[in-house]
């Protein structure tokens, strides 16, 4: 993709490009899943492949697909040469395949600066617009002070274990006891992983740079680049801290607290949708969480269902905001007259993000609540989870009344046939794991050798 402006000198052709690149990703990881290697690399240990693990990858590259499909022309369109924009979505996604197949702490380093630096580029790169380059710098000072807070928690990890080792297994955490340097690192490697996947009260970066880089690396930097790193936040805890889980537990349980508080009160007073959809994202990481607090088996299943539909409904609501000028509640009025097929749409996805039943948003819901139900702790946090649920139903109802309630001129949109067939492909996606959600957590019990 670097070198594609060097020979393709058509927007569409290095779009094409993209696209044919993706979906040989993506296959190639299906048949990764099937048990056909095609590169066998010694990683000394330093990466290690299960099903879960190539489940989000999957997941990341599908979604990743759908994203290309519906908005590669506005991809093109930021700026000059795409290819190295395409180039840079590529280098992410090489982020997320370390994020969420690392063994050892040097690699989930290297796996989250991977992901993170194509960003502060990406962020930035509407360069005419002022907003943007100011996203760009907050993201950049707050992902560099985050990296460095990482950093120092590693630090203290390596000194505190017996054997002095970044391998996960070899730290030997909570095996004779937790001490004070240990358990110092854990939480700043959790404030700093809190930071990157935008929990609250560590999400402050998230509205600003949202808002302000361009919508189509928004999408992008909302879901997909959300899930990888929230999936290394769980292996991460899963496999190195997991002797320990009482001692943390606590700490996770506040930040789900205020994230959900944070995340869907502030979405309530949002103006914007493009403004509401970034807090409502913080909100969806509040439930994400709850993987994070019980590590059970149901959470592993749910967080797979969770990542998968939240980034198809997030991605598609993304593409037809990208679509628009006015990114303001009353810039959706009237919109089910004049395009009834992106209403019908943004509707589904919207009622998956509120967790409505029949779609794939309130499955996934329900896997993150029974996985803490499962417990027998913590139903203080579920009842309050199912509060903060009530609260986004009204944000989320607001586009949908201004689509079909509110009178209005809707703006004129260039959408295209293909454009709206995958939009419906995307709404039928998500009914379908509302209904069936075994079809995609069943990825997880294949035999893989």
């Amino acid at each position: 993709m670097m070198f594609s402006g060097l020979f393709l000198k058509k927007n569409s052709s290095i779009a094409i490009l993209a696209i044919l690149g993706i979906a040989l990703l993506l296959a190639m990881g299906i048949l990764e899943m099937e048990s056909y290697h095609f590169f066998p690399v010694d990683t000394h240990n330093m990466l290690y492949f299960d099903l879960f693990g190539l489940s989000v990858n999957c997941i990341a590259f599908a979604s990743t697909l759908a994203y290309f499909l519906l908005n590669a022309r506005d991809i093109a369109a930021i700026g000059n040469n795409p290819g190295e924009y395409f180039a840079l979505i590529f280098f992410v996604l090489c982020g997320v395949s370390i994020a969420t197949s690392f063994n050892s702490l040097l690699m989930l380093f290297i796996g989250i600066e991977i992901i993170s630096i194509p960003l502060y580029i990406l962020t930035g790169s509407d360069k005419r617009n002022l907003k943007s380059n100011e996203a760009s710098l907050k993201y950049f000072l707050m992902g560099a002070f985050s990296t460095g807070v990482m950093l120092l928690g590693i630090a203290l990890l390596y000194g505190a274990s017996e054997k002095g080792s970044f391998f996960l297994d070899e730290l030997a955490i909570g095996k004779s006891g937790v001490s004070p340097m240990t358990m110092t690192g854990v939480i700043l490697i959790m404030i700093s992983m809190a930071f990157k996947s935008s929990a609250a009260p560590f999400h402050f970066w998230t509205p600003d740079v949202y808002d302000g880089a361009p919508t189509v690396i928004t999408s992008f930097m909302a879901t997909v680049v959300k899930a990888g790193v929230f999936i290394a936040f769980v292996r991460l805890f899963n496999d190195a801290f997991g002797d320990i889980k009482p001692q943390w537990q606590i700490f996770v349980a506040i930040i789900t607290t205020t994230t959900l508080f944070i995340g869907n009160i502030t979405a309530v007073f949002q103006q914007s949708v493009k403004r509401m959809l970034a807090y409502s994202s913080i909100a969806q990481v509040g439930f994400m969480l709850f993987s994070l607090l019980t590590l059970n088996t149901l959470a592993k299943e749910g967080i797979i269902l969770y990542i998968a539909v939240y980034s198809i409904s997030t991605i598609g609501l993304f593409a037809i905001l990208i679509r628009m000028k006015d990114f303001s509640l009353e810039g959706f009025n009237g919109m089910a007259k004049q395009y009834p097929v992106l209403a019908f749409t943004a509707t589904i996805f919207l009622l998956s993000l509120a967790g409505i039943p029949l779609t794939g948003g309130f499955m996934a819901k329900y896997y993150m609540i029974a996985a803490v139900m499962e417990t027998g702790h913590w139903l203080w946090l579920v009842i309050f989870a199912l509060l903060c649920a009530v609260v986004s139903v009204y944000y989320y109802f607001r586009v949908i009344q201004a689509m079909y309630f509110k009178e209005g001129q809707a703006q004129p949109l260039d959408i295209s046939l293909g454009f709206q067939a995958m939009l419906i492909l995307l709404a039928a996606i998500v009914i379908t794991l509302g209904i069936f959600p075994q079809l995609l957590i069943n990825l997880l019990y294949i035999i893989y050798l």
